[in-house]
């Protein structure tokens, strides 16, 4: 799978609900977690509020901080106010893009956070993830397919 760079001039916050990650290699774990959180907040109307905040964007964000590794999904901009949610900063610089492309729309964004951070980054010998986060947007295509985005904060590997 191909990858472009793309750069981000300034600073952004995105707003998700979440979850933190206790053990990081529990991937069947934190699946059904990241799941469970995600019917609850489809259900109670929840994220479809906090979208109507923004530009209706959802993301998959994944981030570490003090608090651990957190997953959750969220919009771009930052609306404290909003109940049960947390905002997190990506700084500017230069950003890997990796797309994807399947036919199921709720797994997609996974299927292409496995393949990133399973494969594709340790074959990239030019650049260096270096994070604190990473976003996936997953987005419909003209013929019913669906198209999953993935940023991720790298800096160049000076030779």
């Amino acid at each position: 799978m191909n990858y472009t760079i793309t750069h981000i001039p300034e600073d952004y916050k995105m707003t998700a609900f979440g979850i933190t990650f206790e053990d990081f290699n529990d991937w069947a774990g934190n699946a059904q977690k990241t799941a469970q959180l995600k019917q609850s907040i489809i259900e109670n109307g929840a994220l479809a509020e906090l979208a109507k905040k923004s530009d209706g964007q959802i993301y998959q964000i994944n981030y570490a901080n003090e608090a651990g590794a957190r997953r959750g999904f969220g919009v771009m901009g930052a609306f404290s106010e909003v109940a049960n949610t947390d905002v997190f900063e990506f700084l500017a610089g230069d950003y890997l893009v990796f797309e994807m492309t399947g036919d199921d729309k709720n797994t997609l964004a996974d299927q292409l956070t496995g393949y990133v951070f399973g494969q594709a980054l340790s074959k990239i010998t030019e650049w260096q993830y270096i994070g604190p986060g990473n976003a996936t947007a997953t987005s419909e295509n003209p013929d019913g397919s669906f198209t999953a985005t993935m940023t991720l904060r790298a800096q160049k590997i000076e030779a």
